[in-house]
Parts: C-alpha cells; structure tokens; sequence
C-alpha cells in the first residue's frame, strides 16, 4: 500500500513539473512588452530584413516550404509587434506604429490572398518593370562593367533557368490572365537577352553563354505557359471581401470595393460632362494641331517646365523647395505615331501633364530621397501609400487648372479632363477585374470603350502595362482618381476647421511634409481627427 501510495505521488509529482515548465517555457515564448519607440525601430528594421527573400547563388527561394516557414515565422513577428504598446506616444509615432502595421498586414495578405509565387507566372519575370515582390531581375547593364561587378552579374545571369526551373514546380494555382501577361513579358525578355549576349561579346565574352542560356531558359518557361495556360482558370481576381480588406487594413483606406465603384462611376459622369462644357467653351478656336516635330516636342516641353515652374510660385500652391528644378528631355528628328493616350495629349500641348510628373512624382521622389525619419522616411514596399502618390499626381493635374494653370489654353482644359475619364475608365477595370466580372482582356476592352474620340485602343502597350499592374498590386488603378477624392475631403476638412485662415501654401506644405504615407494617416495628423483611423482599425 505505501509503495503504491510512494509511485502516485511521485507521478503527480512528474506531472506537475512537466505542467510547470512547460507553463514556464511559454511564459518565457511571450513576446515582452514594451511601451518603448526605440524598440518599434529596432523591430522595424528587422522586419524589413526578414521579408527579403533568402538567396542562394542568385536564386530566391519561393519554393512551398520556404514560405510555409516564411509565413509562420510572420505570426511570431505579429506577436511581437502586437507586444509594443503605442498608446502613450505623441500621434507622430503612432502613426509609424500604423505604418509597420500596414506592412505587416500587407505580407499577411500575400500569403493568404496574393501568394504570387503559386499563383502568378509573372511573378518569375526578370525584367518586369512594375516588379516589387520578387528578387533575381536582371539589370540592363552599362559596358563595360566594372572589374568588381563582373562576377556578380555573372551569377544574375545564371540564376535565371535556375528560379524558371523552380517557378514551374512552385506555380501550383497559376491564373490564365496572369500567365498570359508573362508569356507577353518573356517575349521582351527573350529579346533583352539575345541583345545582351550581342553587346557582351567584345567585352566580356566569358559571359555570352550565360546570357543566351537565361534566353534560352526564358524561351523554354514561355512554351511551357503556352502549353499549360487553356488548363489553368482564366481570372485572376482576389473578390470583393479580399479587395476590401486590402484597402482598409493595408491601404488605410476609408472605402470598400462597393464605395469605390460608386465614386469612380460618378468621377467618370463628372470628367465627360466638365469635358463637354469646356469643348463648348471653346469651339469658336481653331482644332489643336498635334506636334510632328521632335525638336518642337523639345522645346515646348522646357517651356512647359518653365512655366509650371514660375506658375508654382506665383501663386503659392506650396513653398517650392530649390532642389525641384524644371526636368529636360532631349532628341531630334520627327515624332513617332501615336501609340497611347498620353501621347494623344502630350503631342497637343505638353503643359497638361506636368503637374502629374513634376509637381507629383518627381516632387515626392525628391522629398523622400531627402527624409531621413527611420520609419516614415522610407519607400513603403509593395505599394503601400500608392494611393496617396498618385493620388496628389492626377489630382495636381485638375487643382493646378482650377487655380488657372490653363486660363489662356481652354482647349488644354478639355484634355485634362479626358484625361480624367480615362483614369476613371482605368480604375473601373481595376474593380471589375478583381470582383471577378471581367477577365484581362475584358477589362482593356472596357477602357477602350470608356475612352472619348477613340483615343485609347486595344493594342495601347501603356494601357496593357497599367492593366497587367492592376491585376497584379490590387487599387493601383483606383488610386489615380480616389486618391485625389481622399485629398480633396481632406482639404475640405481642414478648411472647416480653420475657415477663413486657411492658405492654400500651408495646406500643401503640410500635406507634402507628412511623407509619402496613407491619405487617412496625414488626416489624423493635419486636422487632429482620428475618426477615421479609428473606424479603419475596428473588426477583421
């Protein structure tokens, strides 16, 4: 009896210290907590790290149990960052909490969502232009190349069969509009090569296989989808649940896949009936002649700048940093044929998409090249803040006329705004593509009908790039026009809230100071309502 009574007790003991350690070991797991900002940029820069693929001999690793570990070693960085408690900070530093939030929300919806690796034939292109999910493209190089960059551009080059190799064992779900946009884009990639291959030889001949061979490795992945594309389901769209949940938990963004088609519907009906009115306006001037002459383009182009410049200034949109020159281009001899609706605009007058690149684009590019705050300084990966970017581009375009940019150009109103239409048109195929009602080429048919004067048509290459973007990085296309909607309720906010002392200059400033950064996080700080951040943050 007492031995009995001797084994009970020591396998309770057992059992206890087993349940104690193992209740030890996972208090030990729990991520600490921490109130402290530094610890928010020391775990931002690692995360930074950690999402950058794991490469061998120039391959990065997509195969499924590289991101099976990829994805769970996420959930041990998402535990850690719901460790870090930021509600004590000043709003500043809450919002680069949000910020690493949204990155880390986005690299969630990849796995669950996009997984471009098994989905995406496109995804192994190594010259894709728009490309910021995958490593291993291979740069158009200057020749000579540098003594100490010979070797590693070797190994680009003889990477590629290698990650084309791993990309058909990996395209497990592959969608056919999108292996249709990579057997287009291995066509420009088989040409690069065989072009490349040429240029090597009088100076680097050892590397000359090595480009044929990614040629022939490109040529081989390219017969591979054509043969296996009518088996694979035609469309590519994530749905309307999926797209919404993009918006609000990656983008920030205060509307979901129903509210943006409304919005974009109505943009549409507002740019074609504006568009009318200016045509009306002026329709006792003579027909806009398009330029044929490539020094005309030239120059009108630098006199553009110039006057956009001045313009800027003169009427104090925003205090215009030194560092923002008027850009150039140079050529001579006669234009080429029309090939897309921007140029359909541009051969016409030139001013009309200056506020887009110069005050937009090459704005921000300048300003962020010159931020050094650790987390909100930085370019946000996977097109995070694409919204807010080309959101302020298109909306420069229609502000910078109403603020009499084109006073003396009526017939350059009516561009802008048949520009606008076809952004709308663009953002609609953006929505219908990825709720499922369109395929690919529907949508590109969609645009082309949506476009006035048949300016846009289906072999557009500009178009087909912006469509092959928005399928793949969901509200690309929408940020254009709802982008510019977003800035516009922001400054109507911020002008009820400071009525008569509001400045236009200030406004911008503020605006242009708070980074490259989702619209509804530049709200919060500008006005000091978190309304809307609170509602974004609110359920799944």
């Amino acid at each position: 009896m007492l031995k009995r009574c001797w084994i009970v007790c020591c396998a309770v003991l057992i059992v206890l210290s087993v349940s104690c350690s193992k209740a030890g070991l996972e208090k030990s797991a729990a991520p600490a907590k921490s109130a402290s900002y530094d610890d928010l940029v020391a775990f931002f820069k690692e995360f930074r790290e950690f999402t950058k693929p794991k490469l061998v001999e120039g391959v990065p690793d997509y195969t499924p149990p590289a991101m099976a570990r990829q994805k769970e070693e996420l959930g041990k960085f998402r535990a850690r960052f719901e460790a870090i408690d930021p509600s004590g900070w000043p709003v500043a530093q809450r919002i680069d909490h949000l910020l690493v939030r949204c990155e880390l929300n986005a690299q969630d919806f990849n796995h669950r969502v996009m997984r471009y690796w098994s989905r995406d034939p496109a995804f192994y292109n190594t010259r894709s232009i728009f490309q910021q999910h995958q490593s291993g493209t291979v740069p158009d190089p200057r020749l000579p190349l540098a003594a100490d960059k010979v070797a590693d551009f070797g190994v680009k080059l003889r990477a590629v069969p290698k990650i084309l190799a791993q990309a058909k064992a990996n395209l497990t779900e592959p969608a056919g509009d999108l292996a249709l946009l990579a057997i287009k884009a291995k066509d420009r990639e088989i040409q690069f090569f065989a072009d490349l291959a040429k240029k090597l030889e009088p100076h680097h001949p050892e590397l000359v296989a090595d480009a044929r061979a990614a040629g022939q490795a490109c040529s081989d992945f390219q017969k591979w989808l054509k043969e296996t594309r009518p088996q694979m389901p035609a469309k590519a769209g994530i749905g309307k649940a999926d797209y919404s949940w993009y918006l609000k938990n990656v983008q920030l963004f205060p509307y979901d896949w129903e509210e943006c088609m409304l919005l974009t519907q109505r943009e549409y009906q507002r740019a074609l009936s504006f568009m009318t009115l200016e045509k009306n306006r002026s329709r006792k001037l003579p027909e806009m002649k398009l330029m044929t002459d490539r020094e005309d383009y030239v120059r009108r182009h630098a006199e553009a700048e110039k006057f956009l410049a001045r313009f800027l200034r003169e009427e104090e949109i925003y205090t215009v940093p030194d560092f923002l020159r008027p850009g150039t281009i140079s050529g001579t001899g006669p234009l080429g044929p029309i090939r897309d609706f921007f140029q359909q605009a541009l051969y016409r007058d030139m001013l009309v998409l200056r506020p887009h690149d110069h005050t937009g684009h090459t704005l921000d590019g300048l300003m962020t090249d010159r931020d050094d705050r650790v987390i909100r300084g930085k370019y946000r990966p996977l097109h995070i803040s694409a919204i807010r970017a080309e959101g302020l581009a298109t909306g420069m375009e229609e502000w910078l006329m109403t603020a009499g940019l084109l006073d003396k150009r009526p017939q350059s109103r009516e561009l802008t705004l048949i520009l606008l239409a076809i952004r709308a048109a663009r953002a609609e195929a953006d929505l219908r593509m990825h709720s499922g009602e369109l395929t690919f080429e529907e949508a590109i048919r969609l645009c082309v009908d949506r476009t006035p004067y048949g300016w846009m048509k289906a072999d557009d290459t500009v178009l087909w790039g912006d469509l092959d973007l928005y399928l793949r990085q969901p509200s690309y296309g929408i940020g254009y026009l709802l982008g510019k909607v977003q800035i516009e309720g922001l400054m109507a906010d911020r002008l009820m809230q400071v009525q008569e002392k509001f400045v236009l200059r200030d406004f911008f400033d503020q605006f242009l100071a708070s980074g490259v950064i989702p619209i509804s996080l530049i709200r919060w700080e500008m006005t000091g309502k978190d309304d809307e951040i609170k509602k974004l943050l609110q359920g799944p």
